[in-house]
């Protein structure tokens, strides 16, 4: 069980738990992810943590299969410029290791803005905490999980 997995269990919201066999040789893990469960990529959606201008941190939820943009991510933050975290901040406010922070049952509750083309998909993958280990539930749920916001990030 992992802050994330717990986090949704306590809200009650449905959500589906899915483990796979985690290669540590491979990078990208939400591609790994997508190809080990079989699901296409553009549901399978990265958590990225970003430092904006000021020094306070938001996170970003997008498609594997896209690139966030720090402009966009800025705007959505109401600032005027955004840039990667520094792992080490990103590992001590979220209590996640890189390649396995989840945007659910974060030490610290970041700013969440969660990609858009969420909203096509009845139902998105997301880390649940753990590399191999992913949650599978609903985009409002998981906006209304972290108090986040949807806005265009890729």
């Amino acid at each position: 069980m992992t802050p994330g997995i717990e986090q949704a269990r306590k809200a009650g919201i449905t959500h589906t738990v899915h483990e796979y066999e985690h290669d540590s040789s491979i990078e990208s893990y939400g591609v790994e992810a997508a190809q080990k469960l079989g699901i296409p990529e553009d549901q399978v959606f990265k958590t990225l943590v970003v430092s904006l201008e000021g020094g306070d941190l938001a996170v970003g939820v997008i498609p594997v299969s896209s690139m966030l943009s720090m402009k966009l991510i800025a705007k959505a933050a109401g600032a005027k410029k955004a840039k990667m975290a520094e792992p080490a901040d990103v590992e001590r406010l979220t209590g996640y290791v890189l390649g396995s922070v989840s945007p659910l049952g974060q030490k610290k509750r970041l700013k969440t803005i969660v990609d858009a083309a969420a909203l096509q998909h009845p139902r998105i993958h997301v880390s649940a905490g753990r590399r191999g280990l992913e949650i599978e539930l609903c985009p409002k749920d998981l906006v209304r999980l972290v108090d986040g916001e949807f806005a265009e990030l890729c």
